[in-house]
């Protein structure tokens, strides 16, 4: 049984493997960023890697078993005729996101694009077969770090890579509205597996503000393989907001690597809803000094669906700075997993680290495994991290009936004031309201 199960796991990333082939070197330039060399060794990564079980130590608590048995097919183009009325938008007022680049099963989508952005010389925000010519070396030395695979479904988003967004934000420019950079999963034939890819590169002294967005066009089965890179320049600032809101059908899998230099800002809000399972692996590198990191993250599941988050900070360099707190919200027969690292090295001294897992359960038999980590090698530091499970309170609950609230209401008060502490940070008010309503109707 167990070698049927091993041949079943490395049958079904080959199948992936050779569409990713096929799809890769049809679809960009592959000389003008080495890309052929690139996919070649993530290839060869896949090919001696196994697929993640339970019995993986960083997999423990999230079972991909179900995903052997879907035959997944990956599009070879952007074939879809979705129209821009097909697409439910996280804000109700579009004026709230005006820039939008669209892409659609991993593939830019420019008749749902708008960019209607006034002269702004050197910047970029499109799909990486369209770069400017200038920014290519540049381009290529960032996409060169994946030489290095470590993690078997980046290797794969690599292997076929074919399509990318990309944003790139000159040295000391600020663009003042938020970029809407939406994923959207359209159905075919079979079962779809997208590799949507994003690359951020904010030069030094830039600001950019960023909503990631990954949805799906009707409920059917669905795999989402997406990998994004942000390089944070020197005294730059990136507000970065990932928003997950997939079918119930869906299995996600997300990669976010953030490279941070001296002095600069970066924070993220990563808000997972929908999926019928979801993971979100999010790293941030320090590459320079006094460096501030915020992240955020609010996780809702109900059902029977199953949300991983696994976050890592790894600082390098003294004087740097990080505040993460991650809220997950768990109703029905759900399940959600908080892993949290901060390394923090010799050479890293003087950080100054505080990380909080708080969990909200709303069923006896919902169920959220939470271990925020600490590895600290540095000795003049000061660093924090602890973890709370609550439920709603019976007290709380009884005083808001007895202001002549229904216990609907007084339920739908209590989680909403649970997520508003996340929610209420984001830097589009827009998607804040949505994403609450969102959150209230689910709880």
């Amino acid at each position: 049984m167990m070698n049927t199960q091993v041949a079943s796991r490395e049958m079904f990333l080959t199948d992936l493997v050779n569409q990713c082939e096929k799809l890769g070197a049809a679809n960009l330039k592959s000389s003008v960023y080495g890309l052929d060399d690139l996919r070649d060794i993530a290839t060869q990564y896949v090919l001696s890697s196994h697929f993640p079980t339970v019995r993986d130590e960083e997999w423990r608590f999230t079972d991909l078993s179900s995903v052997l048995q879907i035959p997944f097919h990956i599009p070879e183009s952007n074939q879809s005729e979705i129209k821009l009325s097909d697409i439910t938008m996280p804000v109700k007022d579009k004026a709230d996101l005006p820039l939008r680049l669209v892409f659609v099963n991993g593939f830019y989508a420019p008749h749902l694009s708008t960019l209607n952005l006034p002269n702004l010389p050197d910047f970029y925000a499109g799909n990486l077969s369209n770069v400017p010519e200038k920014y290519q070396g540049r381009i290529s030395d960032v996409l060169s770090k994946h030489r290095q695979q470590t993690e078997v479904f980046t290797a794969l988003n690599t292997a076929g890579l074919a399509d990318s967004a990309v944003v790139f934000v000159p040295a000391n420019m600020s663009i003042d509205l938020p970029i809407h950079l939406l994923f959207l999963s359209a159905p075919g034939a079979s079962p779809t597996m997208c590799q949507p890819h994003c690359l951020i590169i904010a030069e030094p002294g830039s600001n950019v503000t960023l909503v990631e967005d990954y949805a799906t066009i009707g409920n059917v089965p669905a795999f989402t393989n997406a990998v994004t890179d942000v390089v944070v320049g020197e005294n730059a600032t990136v507000n970065h907001v990932r928003l997950q809101r997939e079918g119930g059908e869906v299995v996600h899998i997300g990669k976010s690597a953030i490279e941070q230099s001296r002095n600069s800002r970066y924070t993220c809000h990563a808000i997972s809803l929908g999926g019928k399972i979801s993971r979100h692996n999010l790293e941030v590198l320090q590459r320079g000094e006094a460096t501030e990191t915020t992240l955020n993250g609010l996780s809702v599941a109900f059902g029977e669906q199953l949300t991983d988050t696994h976050s890592l900070i790894d600082f390098n360099h003294p004087h740097g700075t990080s505040r993460q707190l991650h809220k997950c919200i768990v109703g029905n027969k759900a399940r959600a997993v908080f892993n949290g690292k901060v390394f923090v090295r010799k050479a890293a001294q003087l950080t100054d680290a505080g990380q909080l897992s708080r969990n909200l359960l709303l069923s006896p038999r919902a169920r959220v495994d939470t271990k925020p980590q600490l590895e600290i090698v540095a000795d003049n530091v000061k660093c924090s991290h602890g973890a709370t499970v609550s439920q709603l309170e019976d007290d709380e609950l009884f005083y808001l009936q007895s202001r002549g609230l229904d216990l609907e209401r007084s339920r739908y008060l209590l989680i909403d004031a649970f997520a508003a502490e996340m929610l209420n940070q984001l830097p589009i008010l827009g998607v804040a309201k949505m994403l609450s309503t969102c959150v209230a109707i689910q709880g």
